[in-house]
């Protein structure tokens, strides 16, 4: 060790020895020199008000140009600093704009029973809706009641059916969407039907998803306002029923306007139409952007495994997955992710128990730039206005009562009428944008060192080198000089030596 830094040592000393021997050649400048070189760098300098100070005889004048100069220089730092304190405050400006297009993406609509389950299944297993609570509770945080009434039959169930798959019966034994329940299909003009929506679970089980961004309706645009999808459902009340102990006491359909590349969240963003109704929805397109970090809280850098947009939604059910997987060993079929699904008593011993610790300890967190799912950069929304109108009309009932060889009073209880189109053919864009960009913070600071002092850029270079020069002069003085005259005025030792011994003799 000792002998890899005597090296090291010995080639810094001859840098240094080096770069002293490099200034010991250059001549150091003489007094009046440097004040020759510091009245051309007055008289000459960019620098505004400086050469008054110097070319002016009177003292009087000197003095006044030496208070303006100075205060102007105090002026220009105060105004410098105030724009970088609010240049490092991150602000931002909100701009609304609007396009007028010609054509227009028609988004995706996903449509539930509020009756979950089929009446004969649920007969049979009257426990799958206290089941269904447990398994779904893996979208919404939500307290399993231990005095449920069904609850001790649940454990009872769960001991003895320890196969029993819960995706299997709720797909075979939820709603479905057939000929039977989906009466009339119109996506501007052109019919459609059943094989054109796609099979989602979501807490109300079985839902489907008009114009899924994998399905070959995505790439339909709507031309014309006014005109969109129209869809007559059959809720069948007497086949479809749920438990009105868990707060499902409605009949009809709920549905929810998204994204086609994002994943429906019904929870707080459905519409409901109850049956006997004609539902009007007009929906506009809404984009916003967000700045990234710190100017907002969105972060571009994340990505998500399971999903090919980024939304705040798709990354809470992935930070889900991953806690869960990694305490219990499997995946629940409601969350993304390849893995082993979890049965019915995993569900209540382990994933339950983990979704409350992610709860409390606050895993899975959104909003923020810090949080385990920050807001997108980029998100379209579809914000709507709903209207009703009872349905049928007394002639449209008669109607319907001889086409669907239903009574009246059936097609009054099961029918419901949704007809969702755009308003206008245009969207709306919300962008979070950067209040001062670099190139305007410069613009500004360059602003104030004109206005004030008249001075550009190069006046700066000037200014560094003329500060570098007296920098470097002094430190040949220091360095080079000084040492070399002390040395010179210390009297040799040898002559000192002599003396000594003459006056001892």
């Amino acid at each position: 060790m000792e002998q890899t830094e005597k090296p090291k040592a010995s080639a810094e000393k001859g840098l240094l020895e080096k770069i002293k021997l490099c200034l010991s050649k250059k001549p150091l400048p003489s007094p009046t020199d440097r004040k020759t070189f510091d009245h051309d760098f007055a008289i000459s300098t960019s620098f505004h008000g400086v050469h008054n100070i110097v070319r002016n005889q009177s003292k009087i004048r000197k003095l006044l140009w030496l208070l303006v100069v100075l205060g102007s220089v105090l002026l220009v730092v105060w105004q410098i600093y105030s724009r970088l304190v609010n240049y490092f405050t991150w602000p931002t400006t909100t701009s609304i704009e609007v396009q007028y297009v010609e054509k227009i993406d028609f988004p995706a609509v996903t449509f539930c029973n509020l009756n979950r389950f089929q009446t004969e299944a649920a007969a049979k297993f009257g426990v799958i809706f206290f089941l269904w609570n447990i398994v779904y509770k893996v979208l919404h945080f939500q307290e399993i009641r231990s005095n449920y009434t069904g609850f001790k039959e649940a454990i009872d169930f769960l001991a003895s059916h320890q196969n029993f798959s819960i995706t299997e019966f709720v797909k075979e034994n939820g709603f479905y969407l057939n000929n039977s329940t989906l009466l009339e299909c119109d996506f501007f003009g052109k019919p459609c039907g059943p094989q054109d929506f796609a099979h989602v679970f979501t807490e109300y089980g079985n839902c489907f998803t008009f114009n899924h961004g994998e399905h070959i309706q995505a790439k339909e645009k709507v031309s014309v306002s006014g005109r969109g999808l129209s869809l007559l459902f059959n809720v069948n009340q007497e086949d479809f029923t749920d438990d009105p102990d868990l707060g499902f006491v409605d009949a009809g359909i709920i549905f929810v306007i998204h994204s086609p590349k994002k994943v429906p969240q019904i929870d707080g963003l459905g519409l409901s139409s109850p049956v006997g109704m004609h539902a009007r929805v007009s929906i506009r397109q809404v984009k916003t952007v967000h700045q990234e970090y710190p100017w907002g809280e969105c972060n571009p850098n994340i990505k998500l495994q399971n999903f090919s947009t980024y939304s705040t939604s798709g990354c809470l059910k992935e930070c889900k997955a991953q806690h869960i997987q990694e305490q219990c060993g499997c995946l629940p079929f409601l969350l993304p992710g390849n893995g082993i699904e979890c049965d019915l008593q995993k569900f209540y011993n382990c994933v339950s128990p983990t979704l409350d610790l992610i709860e409390v300890k606050g895993l899975c967190t959104m909003g923020t730039h810090n949080s385990s799912c920050p807001v997108p950069c980029e998100e379209t929304e579809y914000p709507a206005t709903i209207s009703y109108s009872t349905f049928p009309s007394q002639k449209a009932l008669k109607y319907l009562s001889k086409k669907l060889n239903q009574s009246q009073e059936y097609i009054r209880e099961n029918l419901v009428n949704i007809e969702i189109n755009y308003s206008d053919l245009n969207y709306k864009i919300t962008q979070q944008q950067k209040a001062v960009s670099v190139s305007e913070l410069l613009a500004d600071v360059g602003g104030q060192l004109g206005l004030f002092c008249g001075a550009s850029m190069i006046t700066i270079i000037e200014i560094i080198e003329y500060i570098f020069t007296n920098f470097y002069w002094i430190c040949i003085l220091f360095l080079l000089k000084i040492p070399e005259m002390t040395q010179g005025a210390r009297p040799p030792q040898p002559h000192l030596g002599k003396k000594n011994r003459i006056e001892e003799c």
